[in-house]
């Protein structure tokens, strides 16, 4: 999603020369496996993030069909690290969450009485580290979703929208108040799914918040009465269809009977595919790579992709694709992990050859989401 302090979110470069005319499939493999040996040095500012970084290159391969090049045993070994576990059993209704931390820049070590005081994993890397050991294969059954589950509905307040963790209900740390609750909703969604159980949320509320957070215009903001976003839009939907309270291929349906306005919807995702072919994530900006997934998940929920514009978004895709692998958020920039994994899962939706279908509602690949 795009933000105004992103400093990747600056104006489009100039035309780049002409783009290859089809998808690099192996160029793009050979870009993840680099960044699965070593990421780049400017990657440094993400490290809190590490773990969704991870997630973008796990799955990105298995987009790809190429998963045989990485060490799974490695990865669920390492992913498994950074899960927050209670000392004893019955700590798992104490408030905290005990998801999975992003990195170990916030992996905390306990106090000298084995608590931990700064509990910092949240719904993200939780979402990242189930979706990763997911893919590769992990037995579910060796994971504690019973503290993951029981603790993630600390985190689900009244009015049924979730913070992304702990240190937020804590009065003596001081949190930014989070504006993306109807991501987060959507992470609390997708984790339930995955762990196959819905005692981690209360999933009326959830519907009541997220319902509330459609727009006049058929999009959905990140709050109640905000800006339709691309993004929101999707965690949305998304959440909705995940928790069965929207069914597949909701256009074919009786649209009367849905919990949000289907036509309003499909209209607003609808126009915002632009004239050159590619996605924008609200009206008046430019097109982005990652939208074309945003947008385009959006559409394949409903049943609507049949009316995009095919070959046009292809053709904007191509032009932010790299000569190295990747792509990039606009024509003629250097590519990135986010971009680059979007746009995999965009191509995936074109139903292009050598990818693996893709799950729209949790954005990983069908035969992973057990689909």
């Amino acid at each position: 999603m795009d933000s105004e302090t992103d400093p990747l979110d600056s104006s489009p470069s100039p035309p780049p020369p002409p783009s290859p005319a089809f998808f690099e499939r192996d160029r793009h493999v050979m870009f993840l496996q680099m960044m699965y040996q070593l990421l780049p040095y400017q990657y440094q500012t993400q490290e809190i993030n590490r773990l969704t970084l991870a997630y973008f290159v796990i799955s990105g391969l298995h987009l790809l069909q190429s998963l045989h090049s990485i060490d799974k045993d490695a990865v669920a070994d390492w992913v498994l690290s950074f899960q927050a576990r209670p000392r004893v059993k019955g700590e798992i209704n104490n408030g905290q969450f005990y998801g999975f931390h992003g990195s170990r820049t916030s992996q905390f070590p306990p106090d000298d009485n084995g608590i931990l005081v700064h509990n910092g994993s949240h719904l993200a890397s939780t979402y990242c580290a189930l979706a990763i050991l997911k893919i590769i294969g992990y037995d579910f059954a060796n994971i504690d979703s019973e503290s993951i589950l029981t603790s993630m509905r600390n985190l689900q307040q009244p009015d049924g929208r979730f913070i992304g963790t702990f240190d937020c209900m804590d009065s003596s740390v001081h949190c930014t108040p989070d504006p993306c609750h109807g991501l987060l909703n959507d992470l609390s969604a997708a984790i339930c799914s995955m762990l196959e159980s819905w005692s981690g949320m209360d999933r009326e509320k959830a519907k009541e918040y997220i319902s509330n957070c459609q727009s006049y215009d058929g999009g959905f903001g990140l709050t109640p009465g905000s800006e339709s976003h691309g993004g929101a839009t999707y965690c949305a939907v998304a959440s909705l269809r995940l928790m069965g309270f929207v069914e597949d291929d909701l256009l074919s349906k009786n649209e009367s009977s849905s919990i949000i306005n289907v036509q309003l919807l499909l209209d607003w995702s609808l126009q915002r595919q632009a004239a050159d072919g590619g996605f924008q994530g609200r009206p008046n900006k430019d097109s982005d790579t990652c939208y074309a997934f945003w947008i385009g998940a959006v559409l394949r929920i409903l049943g609507g992709d049949k009316f995009i514009e095919d070959k046009s978004l292809r053709g904007f895709l191509l032009t932010c694709q790299s000569e190295f692998g990747g792509f990039s958020k606009f024509p003629g920039q250097l590519p990135d992990l986010y971009h680059s994994y979007y746009g995999y899962t965009a191509f995936s939706l074109l139903d292009e050859p050598g990818l693996n279908p893709l799950c729209a509602e949790l954005g990983i690949a069908i035969a992973t989401a057990g689909i």
